[in-house]
């Protein structure tokens, strides 16, 4: 065998690392997906076990770039929906269209459109809420669930009943629920939180294409009704049978950190939770370091 000499070993490295360098990061991909009569846009990334995002409120799919490029870099094929009524997807009209099963259908008719069977599910906020329900209704769609900011539907009817932190973050969703809401909604106010100014003109454009009204439906079709004695208990929901790990912000003003207390109860399988006291709502961006490392790492002890 040849031997190579300091300088000829010292070549080699430095073309393989410009070559590492020139390399052409994962393009993204512009897709719809059909549920029914609405069409979902999706933008996907990279090659591996599928991992289907999704966003909440006020977010498009681009709120999950930074972690899609962790995961996509990792081997993992990561798809971010753009939901009902958001940018490119479809908007169909009336509060009924808002409803979760159609929400859940979504997250089904992208799954279907990739040619998978299931997938890894991340959401936030809405997403997270559509994450929830997706594993209740359609299991046979998650392998492993990633929740953040939105407390297990039973942890949440218990705050909104007895936590008056709670029921004082949830005045702005009563608020959303009622007639006419959206006309106080303008683009640039909703993009008021995005803190990246190169990334805020995009969020501008995508709420201009968005619809109000079917952001407040959202409300108005699945928020819980009522606080304290009048508070709705959580309807019963089947125990998750896959992986979990949840991801909450303590700064969140809206959904408080509490909600989360016993959710291993509701989960059969390996239960992880990452509290974050510097982190507010956007668990995701206010602390995007370690919650891409954090989700990196346990998908990956899992493969």
């Amino acid at each position: 065998m040849r031997k190579l000499t300091f300088a000829g070993a010292l070549a080699v490295a430095m073309t393989l690392a410009v070559a590492a360098q020139a390399a052409p990061a994962a393009k993204l991909e512009d897709h719809f997906a059909q549920n029914g009569a609405v069409k979902i846009h999706y933008v996907a990334e990279g090659k591996g076990p599928l991992v289907v995002m999704v966003h909440g409120f006020p977010d498009y799919w681009a709120t999950w770039k930074p972690l899609m490029a962790t995961l996509s870099a990792a081997g993992y094929r990561t798809v971010a929906l753009d939901n009902r009524g958001y940018n490119l997807s479809d908007k169909p009209q009336g509060e009924a269209a808002y409803a979760m099963p159609n929400l859940v259908g979504d997250v089904a008719a992208v799954i279907a459109a990739e040619g998978q069977k299931s997938t890894i599910l991340i959401g936030h906020d809405w997403g997270a809420s559509i994450a929830w329900n997706t594993t209740f209704a359609r299991p046979d769609l998650v392998n492993k669930l990633i929740i953040m900011a939105v407390p297990h539907p039973a942890g949440l009817a218990r705050e909104m009943a007895t936590n008056k932190a709670q029921q004082a973050g949830s005045n702005y969703a009563r608020n959303f629920q009622k007639e006419g809401s959206e006309k106080n909604l303008t683009a640039e106010g909703l993009a008021g939180w995005v803190k990246d100014p190169k990334e805020k003109a995009g969020y501008v454009e995508a709420f201009k294409r968005s619809d109000f009204g079917a952001m407040m439906n959202y409300y108005r079709a699945n928020y819980p009704k009522g606080v304290g004695d009048t508070a709705a208990p959580a309807p019963p929901t089947p125990p998750i049978n896959v992986p979990v790990l949840v991801i909450h912000g303590m700064k969140d003003t809206a959904l408080n950190a509490a909600g989360h207390n016993g959710t291993w109860d509701h989960v059969t399988a390996d239960t992880t939770i990452l509290m974050i006291p510097s982190a507010g709502h956007f668990v995701q961006h206010d602390a995007q370091a370690l919650v891409n490392r954090t989700v990196k790492d346990w998908l990956d002890a899992r493969r």
